[in-house]
C-alpha cells in the first residue's frame, strides 16, 4: 500500500533524473569540446614553430567557438565548466594563443580577450616558456642567432610574473608546481644560449683573423 510520502518521493525522483540528465548531457558536451581544444590548441602550436601563423590563427579559431558553444554550462552545470578537463583546455588554449602572440611578434592577448579564468591563463602563460625554450633551440640548430638573446628576454618576464603569484595551489590550479618546472628550463636555455653565443662570437673572430691573414 503506498504510503502518504509517495507522491512526493516520485517527484523527488523525477526532479534528480531531470536535473542529473543535464548534467551528463553537459558533461559529455564538455569533454568533447576539451579534446577539440586541446588538439586544436596542439596543432596550432605545432603550425607556430613551422612559422605558418595563419594555420595557426585558423585553428585558434576552431578551438575559440568550441569554448564558445559550451559557454553555457557556466550556468548550467559549473560543476562541469570548473573540472579539471575544461581548465586544461582553456590553459592548452591560452599557451597556444600566447605563443603565437611571442614567436609572431604580436600583441600579447589578454584574459578578457581569450575569456578564460587566470588560473588556466597563468598555467598557460607558464608552458609557453617551454615553447620558447623549443623555439631557441631549433633557431641554435640553424645557426640563427639573431633574436634568441630577445626570446630569452621575454621567457625571463614571463617568469618575474610567475613567482610574484602567490597563492595557494588550490586557487591558482598548480601554478607553484609549474613555476618550479620553468625555474630549470629558464637555467638550461640560458645556459644552452650562452654556449651558443660565445661560439658564435669566437667563429666570427677567426674568420676576421683569417680574412685579415689573407689579406
Amino acid at each position: 500500500m503506498p504510503s502518504r510520502y509517495s507522491a512526493h518521493f516520485s517527484e523527488i525522483g523525477s526532479a534528480v533524473i531531470e536535473e542529473l540528465t543535464e548534467r551528463n548531457r553537459d558533461r559529455e558536451q564538455a569533454l568533447a569540446v576539451s579534446r577539440e581544444v586541446i588538439r586544436f590548441s596542439a596543432n596550432a602550436i605545432r603550425a607556430v614553430h613551422r612559422g605558418d601563423f595563419d594555420a595557426a590563427r585558423e585553428l585558434i579559431g576552431k578551438g575559440a567557438a568550441r569554448l564558445q558553444e559550451a559557454d553555457h554550462i557556466k550556468n548550467s552545470s559549473p560543476q562541469i565548466f570548473n573540472a579539471g578537463f575544461m581548465n586544461d583546455a582553456r590553459k592548452e588554449f591560452t599557451e597556444a594563443n600566447v605563443t603565437l602572440a611571442v614567436i609572431s611578434g604580436s600583441d600579447i592577448p589578454s584574459i578578457k580577450d581569450l575569456g578564460v579564468d587566470a588560473a588556466a591563463y597563468i598555467n598557460g602563460m607558464a608552458e609557453v616558456i617551454g615553447e620558447l625554450r623549443r623555439y631557441i633551440l631549433d633557431a641554435l640548430r640553424r645557426d640563427a642567432v639573431d633574436g634568441c638573446q630577445e626570446f630569452m628576454d621575454i621567457m625571463d618576464e614571463m617568469y618575474s610574473v610567475l613567482v610574484t603569484i602567490d597563492f595557494p595551489e588550490g586557487v591558482t590550479s598548480g601554478l607553484r608546481h609549474n613555476t618550479d618546472a620553468m625555474r630549470g628550463v629558464l637555467e638550461r636555455t640560458r645556459g644552452d644560449l650562452t654556449m651558443a653565443l660565445r661560439q658564435h662570437s669566437l667563429e666570427a673572430r677567426l674568420a676576421d683573423w683569417e680574412k685579415n691573414q689573407a689579406g
